[in-house]
């Protein structure tokens, strides 16, 4: 298997414009989530790239799915935890929205990607 530039495919990319969306959108969140929904969030959303460029990093491409369905996964947790900000009123719903359309394009990408693979 070729290993891939993870810094030259597109879904990294967009991932880590993801986690600077997150990050200042999270910067203000109250106090008491600090620990809560603030980390969660960036969690996730620093997990869907890591994943991303650990994969690249493996030697197959049966692991390289592998990783590229953990950071489908985070992905998705990331997207709940937007809903859940908005529901609790953190942060601007408008923001929110247009993080949530890049985390859709992202999702539909790593299936693109895993299709390559599988």
């Amino acid at each position: 298997m070729k290993r891939h530039n993870f810094k030259e495919l597109h879904i990294w990319q967009l991932g880590m414009d993801i986690v600077d969306d997150v990050y200042v959108e999270t910067k203000h969140f109250p106090k008491e989530e600090q620990f809560g929904l603030k980390l969660q969030l960036r969690k996730s959303a620093v997990s869907t790239p890591s994943n991303i460029a650990e994969g690249c990093g493996r030697g197959t491409n049966a692991q390289l799915v592998q990783f590229l369905n953990i950071a489908q996964g985070s992905a998705f947790e990331l997207e709940t935890q937007i809903y859940i900000s908005i529901r609790q009123q953190f942060g601007t719903v408008e923001k929110w929205e247009a993080i949530v359309e890049k985390v859709k394009h992202l999702q539909r990408m790593l299936d693109a990607f895993v299709d390559k693979f599988s």
